[in-house]
């Protein structure tokens, strides 16, 4: 059975050692429990980056600055001060840098290397818990074009295949499917994130268990991109694309 429950903590503290503080929540929870074999931990990439000290005071740049600074690619600007963007693969607001539930008058970016971070503390679980398979992913929020509200994303992932690829495989009816691919680490990060709230919740992680995923040591991060050329939607965006 599939399920997905929110983990309220503490509140994580800057330059934390992440790992030490997951650990230390589920030591002291009977709900979930410790992490089990199979179990996907979901954490929210803002403390990883708290945890990496990826903060810049607010006095030190404009936010316009600073999102120009940090964005991989920089699109456009938009309304309510809020740019769009390109970082790490993701097509995001503002470079995904955050201003809420910041303990102090500063911005929290991205972690530098996502997928770095996540392999380090997946891995480091499964060692000082004695778990083979493990997933972890770190999770932010997202807006969708002609969505209102935010769904969750996985900005990395560790620990299992992210995409499940359903081209060759036949429909109900026998025809072949040609493109069909499933971001299995988005889905899980969105259940993740509307279990773990948008405001004063607390919960920075949650525990899925039952997915279906297929559990590994190692993960292409590229395995879920697609170049901005090779996208659906390049032609909504590509004149703001410098070539």
């Amino acid at each position: 059975m599939f399920t997905t429950e929110g983990v309220k903590t503490r509140i994580f503290k800057l330059d934390e050692p992440v790992l030490d503080f997951i650990i230390e929540v589920f030591q002291a929870r009977s709900s979930p429990g410790t992490l089990k074999e199979n179990d996907v931990l979901c954490i929210t990439s803002k403390i990883v980056s708290l945890s990496e000290s990826r903060i810049i005071p607010r006095h030190a740049i404009g936010k316009r600055d600073l999102i120009k600074k940090e964005a991989d690619i920089y699109l456009a600007d938009g309304p309510f001060d809020v740019s769009l963007t390109i970082k790490h693969g993701l097509m995001i607001p503002s470079a995904g840098i955050d201003e809420s539930n910041a303990d102090g008058d500063f911005y929290i970016l991205y972690p530098t290397d996502p997928f770095a971070s996540a392999r380090k503390i997946c891995d480091g679980l499964k060692a000082r818990l004695g778990i083979k398979n493990l997933g972890v992913i770190l999770t932010d929020s997202h807006t969708q074009p002609l969505r209102r509200g935010v769904s969750g994303i996985a900005l990395s992932y560790w620990g299992f295949e992210g995409v499940k690829n359903y081209a060759g495989k036949p429909d109900l009816f026998g025809r072949s499917l040609k493109y069909t691919s499933v971001h299995a680490a988005d889905a899980l990060a969105t259940a993740a994130v509307f279990e773990m709230g948008e405001s004063s919740e607390a919960k920075c992680l949650a525990v899925i268990r039952g997915a279906n995923i297929s559990f590994c040591d190692k993960i292409d991060p590229r395995e879920g991109l697609i170049a901005p050329e090779n996208d659906l939607y390049f032609s909504l965006y590509k004149s703001q694309i410098k070539q």
